[in-house]
């Protein structure tokens, strides 16, 4: 069944008062935009903490009803509830219908990290291979699939390692996956620690369909109850990574691996000389815009 989109661009101001006008019309779904940006990446948000939502200036609303739906009473509804829009803010459009998820999992396809770690999407069988170690994902809402280029320079970083009997703390960890794949590569237990509950769901089910759930402890970071782990990595972004590190060397015992990644190139070098305080053999990797910077904890 196709849809009809009805496009409003507004202020940052004029978006709560807007977006409740278009939901009172009966809008079956409403996504935000960034208005000026020439390209999706412009002025990313990519990380809000929980509970917040960070706008652009400007902002497209996009708002699909039903295909019958009348454009003129849905543009007469929307000027006696917005007193303050203007026609040339108001545009229609027609959208086919698709399988947004299956739409989403044709492009997401198996993926090798290092030696013999690969990362199947759920739906797809892998085969029968005793020397690769494969990790069956499902995003779900959370961040992590492998595609992005930090995800990736974790991954490669944990197929590196000797992991087997050792314990894991993975900070930030979205859909479970790093520390899903520790697991898989021969790690005996694993802690996953994220600010966002959808992102612990998800690493729950996907720990579940790759038969580790019993071996992943997960928790908000206010309720973490862990020892110093053998191997520590976290995938977040620089500025929590600045702040967190007393708490990240804490968190890795005496001689631990550590990486940590969710770095745009140029930030590297204060996290650089905040992590040597606590971490040697600190050493950089990047991956088109992105940074992994890995070591040792101090013994």
């Amino acid at each position: 069944m196709p849809f009809l989109e009805l496009s409003l661009i507004v202020r940052t101001e004029q978006q709560p008062g807007a977006e409740e006008a278009l939901d009172d019309l009966g809008a079956l779904s409403i996504t935000l935009q960034d208005a000026d940006a020439e390209t999706p990446d412009e002025q990313a948000i990519f990380e809000p903490g929980v509970g917040e939502l960070p706008l652009w200036p400007t902002i497209t609303l996009h708002a699909l009803f039903d295909e019958h739906a009348d454009r003129r009473g849905l543009a007469a509804a929307l000027g006696e509830l917005l007193p303050w829009l203007e026609p040339d803010q108001l545009s229609f459009a027609e959208v086919a219908d698709q399988d947004w998820e299956r739409a989403w999992m044709d492009q997401f396809k198996p993926m090798p990290f290092g030696r013999r770690l690969w990362i199947y999407p759920w739906n797809i069988e892998p085969p029968v291979d005793d020397d690769l170690v494969v990790v069956r994902l499902d995003p779900g809402l959370a961040f992590g699939s492998g595609t992005h280029p930090t995800t990736a320079l974790c991954l490669e970083w944990l197929d590196g390692l000797d992991l087997a009997g050792k314990t894991i703390t993975d900070y930030g960890c979205g859909s479970g996956i790093l520390a899903i794949a520790a697991l898989k590569l021969g790690a005996a237990s694993a802690v996953g620690v994220d600010n966002d509950p959808q992102a612990l769901t998800a690493s729950a089910d996907n720990a579940e369909r790759n038969g580790v759930a019993d071996r992943l402890a997960l928790f908000l970071p206010e309720d973490v109850v862990a020892d110093a782990a053998d191997v520590f990595i976290a995938n977040i972004l620089a500025g929590p990574l600045g702040e967190l590190a007393p708490t990240f060397a804490a968190a890795a015992k005496p001689g631990a691996p550590f990486a940590i990644s969710g770095i745009l190139a140029g930030q590297q070098d204060e996290l650089l000389q905040r992590y040597a305080e606590w971490f040697d053999e600190l050493r950089v990797d990047s991956r088109e815009d992105w940074v992994r910077i890995s070591g040792r904890r101090r013994g």
